[in-house]
């Protein structure tokens, strides 16, 4: 393997989009916590995901262990989302205090608010994407003329498909050229043109990746082959500075949660994956399957560690493609809650960048 794939990214569309969304969002949402707190106790507005990579926020909401960890004195206000760009909003408007989110907004927020609105404090979850492809096709080279499909134009999976696609020698357009088409489209959509035939294959999370295995595709790439030790940041754990700056008590107590949750994750799976089913359907009005949990669950680490250089190199790799310009990250991590937890409870730290 030549090189590492292309993972994060900063999209200068992602980035006006996000922008002008925030200025829309601004105008309606409510108070800050602080205004929310008041004079009795303080409230945490935690957003997440209702999906498998997120797992460590979901069972941490789903088996009451965020609640335990923050306290009678920290009340505390859960919110979902389908998209990274809406949580970010959220974080900048004041709506939300902390999220569970991927390292493209993570990377996006950083960069929009020039260091100052966001602080990664903890991983979260590693690993769970590939390229799922017809069964026919064995080989790169066989991807040339081929559709393959990702989640967003200049999205994580995306990037990273242009990147390996970039190493082995074929180009990709942004308009859909290029030696491979690519074709930007929600994951749920890209299950309905698979079957149809319409698309080759795609670069996709879990648990589309299973799902596109039960649907007569298979698994080209495994990102995780792609990096070393088979790691790099699906999921991290976000915090607004301001309310990292008002209640560093309160954002240490949440990342007492975050390592709780992961720990019960891993040492509970089974009762983890049945949470998580339980859980989404709550929200959604459908219980994930909990067989396509159990199939997805390999292929993904809980882990607390942030694994800032998967972060670092995806930038990179993002400004090799050309679909954005280099960023400073210096100051985006804050890991020292993290590591008086991890070392209180004799765990090994995470280095901190």
């Amino acid at each position: 393997m030549r090189g590492l794939p292309l993972r994060r990214l900063v999209t200068l569309a992602t980035l006006a989009a996000v922008g002008a969304a925030t200025l829309g969002t601004t105008a309606a949402c409510g108070e800050d916590s602080d205004a929310a707190g008041g004079s009795g106790p303080v409230t945490l507005r935690l957003g997440y995901f209702p999906n498998i990579t997120h797992a460590p926020a979901v069972v941490g909401v789903e088996k009451g262990i965020f609640k335990e960890k923050l306290g009678s004195d920290v009340e505390l206000d859960t919110k979902t989302f389908n998209a990274g760009p809406a949580a970010i909003e959220a974080v900048f408007s004041g709506a939300l205090d902390a999220t569970y989110i991927g390292p493209n907004p993570t990377v996006n927020a950083f960069s929009k608010s020039k260091g100052e609105a966001v602080r990664v404090i903890s991983g979260a979850a590693s690993g769970g994407v590939a390229l799922v492809v017809k069964p026919g096709i064995t080989s790169v080279e066989q991807l040339r003329g081929k559709k393959i499909a990702t989640p967003q134009l200049g999205n994580t999976q995306d990037v990273a498909l242009r990147f390996w696609l970039k190493e082995k020698g074929l180009e990709t357009t942004k308009e859909g050229g290029g030696d491979v088409k690519i074709v930007p489209q929600e994951n749920a959509q890209t299950i309905e043109t698979f079957g149809s035939g319409a698309i080759d294959g795609a670069w996709v999370p879990e648990p589309f990746v299973s799902r596109l295995v039960n649907a007569g595709g298979k698994v080209l790439v495994d990102e995780r082959d792609l990096w070393p030790d088979k790691k790099f940041v699906i999921t991290n754990l976000l915090v607004s500075t301001k309310f990292l700056k008002a209640h560093p008590d309160v954002v240490k107590k949440l990342v007492e949660g975050q390592v709780a949750a992961n720990e019960f994750v891993n040492t509970k799976p089974d009762e983890a994956q049945q949470a998580i089913s339980a859980h989404i359907g709550k929200i959604t009005g459908k219980p994930l399957d909990l067989k396509l949990i159990k199939q997805a669950w390999p292929t993904l680490e809980f882990t607390n560690d942030p694994i800032p250089s998967s972060l670092k190199t995806g930038l990179d790799h993002a400004v090799a493609v050309g679909l954005t310009q280099p960023v400073d990250l210096n100051g985006l991590y804050d890991l020292k809650y993290l590591n008086e937890v991890l070392k209180t409870q004799g765990k090994a730290e995470v280095s901190q960048p």
